[in-house]
């Protein structure tokens, strides 16, 4: 007996193929599923504004991104000694308003040479409750822990969500007319908006997507949170706090991503590259051993034919990492 419901993954959607670039948006599942993207050799750009939860902030930042925005000393605010960006994640504050300056638009530029080269550009949207900005009315991609003063807090409707993108699917499309875009909604729960809140919420996202999916042939929807919540919906799947997902969870929701959008010499690249993986993560007794520096010479000697046979594959690191080995 089958003592669980299995999720339908879709069918027939374009292949994600290692050669192809890719960019991520969105909340901290899209930085979770970004990892294995690039620890799988994938290129790929990962929320070059950081974490963003809701889908109107990334559509603006993806939006600055196509308009080519610089960020200025007027974009920041200064708080407490620290100058930041109300569109951008906490790591990029600072005490020095030109390396916060410095930090954004080389993130800015990295993002537009990614975009230029993208064919695919995988969007995971956490939360449809935005805060705006009560000085502008705009909605901020982050509130820095300011006072909830500052912000009204509401939910968004279907329909803002939908005219957003379709108005910035229609103008990537312009500019790359093979680019896909792949949505998908966070499995991991708001609590703070309470259970009946975050289903709300969940809700809204997922008939926006499939109102986009409907409209644009170019764009897909995978069921990230109907996977957590239907095939994974024992607690043993959870992280400590009971909202996020474990380890297991995420190799698991990767697992059936690639089942769904990995093409026949990806997966023979995975594969590779999986052996190759394993061999760096061992721990020998005996690091100077005749046996062991023969075991390194030959994890050098296959990447090295990767390497040769998928030149985009980006494995310097671990060339390096196996020449020290070898020369202790």
């Amino acid at each position: 007996m089958e003592f669980r419901t299995k999720v339908d993954l879709p069918v027939g959607v374009p292949f994600i193929n290692h050669s192809d670039v890719l960019m991520l948006w969105g909340s901290c599942f899209a930085e979770n599923v970004g990892k294995q993207f690039a620890d799988n050799k994938f290129r790929c750009d990962i929320n070059p504004f950081g974490v963003l939860y809701n889908p109107l902030s990334i559509a603006k930042a993806l939006g600055q991104v196509v308009c080519h925005k610089r960020y200025v000393e007027s974009d920041l605010r200064h708080e407490q000694g620290v100058w930041y960006s109300l569109m951008h994640h906490s790591s990029f504050s600072s005490d020095n308003v030109e390396y916060c300056l410095e930090k954004i638009n080389r993130r800015l530029q990295k993002a537009e040479e990614t975009l230029a080269q993208a064919q695919w550009i995988i969007f995971t949207w956490g939360t449809s409750w935005v805060y705006e900005w009560k000085e502008t009315g705009e909605i901020v991609g982050n509130c820095h822990k300011l006072p909830e003063r500052l912000f009204t807090r509401r939910i968004l409707k279907v329909e803002e969500i939908v005219g957003e993108y379709r108005s910035l699917i229609e103008t990537l499309l312009s500019l790359n007319p093979r680019l896909h875009c792949l949505f998908t909604v966070s499995p991991i729960r708001h609590i703070k908006d309470g259970m009946h809140g975050n289903q709300v919420s969940k809700a809204v996202l997922l008939l926006a997507a499939q109102c986009l999916v409907e409209q644009f042939p170019s764009c897909v929807y995978f069921p990230s949170y109907e996977i957590m919540l239907d095939e994974l919906r024992d607690y043993r799947f959870y992280a400590d706090d009971m909202l996020h997902p474990s380890s297991i969870a995420i190799d698991y929701i990767w697992e059936c991503l690639g089942k769904t959008f990995f093409s026949p010499s990806t997966k023979s690249i995975l594969k590779e590259w999986e052996k190759i993986k394993k061999g760096l993560e061992h721990r020998p007794f005996d690091a100077q051993s005749e046996q062991y520096q023969r075991f390194l010479s030959q994890i050098l000697l296959n990447i090295e034919e990767l390497k040769e046979k998928f030149t985009y594959l980006d494995v310097q690191n671990e060339i390096r990492l196996c020449q020290t080995r070898l020369k202790k």
